[in-house]
């Protein structure tokens, strides 16, 4: 179930300051208020101290990096896909505070919060942070996991995550992921095709996570409709220069440049694979005006007009006895 960031802090940190927060609005406020150290309970187990710490804006893509295990795809972390909160957070800066771990060489593992984290690099502003030491890979994991929850991931990282539950053996087909998911065989099924296609091509859009089943379902028909050497062209000529094909659109709004691209990369899947055009079979007279056919194949199509009752039931009889 999806939570807000504000609710999501909540939940996380169970104890802050001084104060010994002891339900979730006080615990909100502590993190809101930016408490400079705060207790959390990992996995309400054991309690760790983090202690909030300030990046320097032109410091956070080399002091920082993000959970290696995060479900969600940081190379689609760009303005679109971070609009809803990048324009407040260069208004006023970062409202709450990501959580992290200290690393051996000093530098620091976002767990939750890499949005916020990329928001500040795209925006130019300092990046707060609260961390702490001795957090190990299982408590790591369930911090990124719970903080994923306040944004729902795209269908392509939805898919990743549904990969490995079937690699791993833990489910065996669509329909187990389906109960163990609490979703549709339906989203199964596209979030399974979404992972299956290359990153350049969806990279060729201004927000990943935008993108929905139907059109997850187009581009999987385009690109597995193409021979190897044909899906190797396709994804040079989208990689082709340093600027994404979305940027390339000359169109204002997500929902119209994701369409447009669709479109583009319509045209450049038929440009390396023209529809072959199959001439139909054409209608022949029989008798005039009254008894045309068109044959395909084994198939025989016969249209009449002009019959009278009589003359329709012993066509249909003959026909009957003769093709038994």
């Amino acid at each position: 179930m999806a939570i807000k960031t504000k609710d999501l802090n909540a939940r996380l940190f169970g104890k802050a300051d001084k104060r010994r927060a002891t339900n979730a609005t006080e615990a909100q406020t502590a993190a809101r208020d930016k408490a400079s150290v705060i207790e959390l309970a990992v996995a309400g187990e054991e309690t760790v101290a983090f202690e909030l710490v300030k990046i320097a804006a032109g410091e956070v893509a080399t002091k920082t990096q993000v959970f290696a295990e995060n479900a969600r795809e940081q190379a689609f972390l760009n303005e679109h896909a971070l609009a809803d909160i990048l324009s407040t957070l260069k208004d006023r800066g970062q409202q709450y505070p990501a959580v992290g771990r200290w690393l051996d060489d000093g530098g620091i593992e976002v767990l939750d919060g890499s949005r916020r984290r990329m928001s500040c690099i795209l925006a130019n502003k300092d990046f707060l942070v609260y961390v702490a030491k001795g957090i190990n890979g299982e408590h790591a994991k369930f911090l990124s996991d719970v903080a994923n929850a306040h944004k729902p991931l795209s269908l392509f990282e939805r898919g990743k995550e549904m990969q490995m539950l079937l690699q791993t053996g833990k489910v065996a087909d669509q329909k187990e992921l389906a109960k163990y998911c609490q979703c549709s065989e339906a989203l199964v099924s596209g979030a399974l095709k979404a992972a299956s296609l290359p990153m350049e091509l969806l990279m060729a859009y201004p927000s990943v996570g935008e993108l929905g089943r139907p059109t997850i379902v187009k581009l999987h028909r385009l690109f597995f409709g193409l021979d190897n050497d044909q899906q190797k062209q396709l994804i040079n000529d989208i990689s082709d220069g340093e600027t994404a094909m979305w940027k390339k659109i000359d169109a204002q709004g997500i929902t119209r440049i994701t369409r447009e691209v669709t479109m583009l990369l319509e045209q450049m899947g038929e440009a390396l694979k023209p529809k072959v055009e199959v001439e139909k079979p054409k209608a022949q007279e029989l008798i005039k005006g009254k008894v045309t056919f068109t044959r395909d194949g084994d198939k025989l199509q016969l249209k009449l007009k002009k019959l009278t009752e009589r003359q329709a039931d012993d066509i249909l009889a003959y026909l009957s006895d003769y093709l038994k």
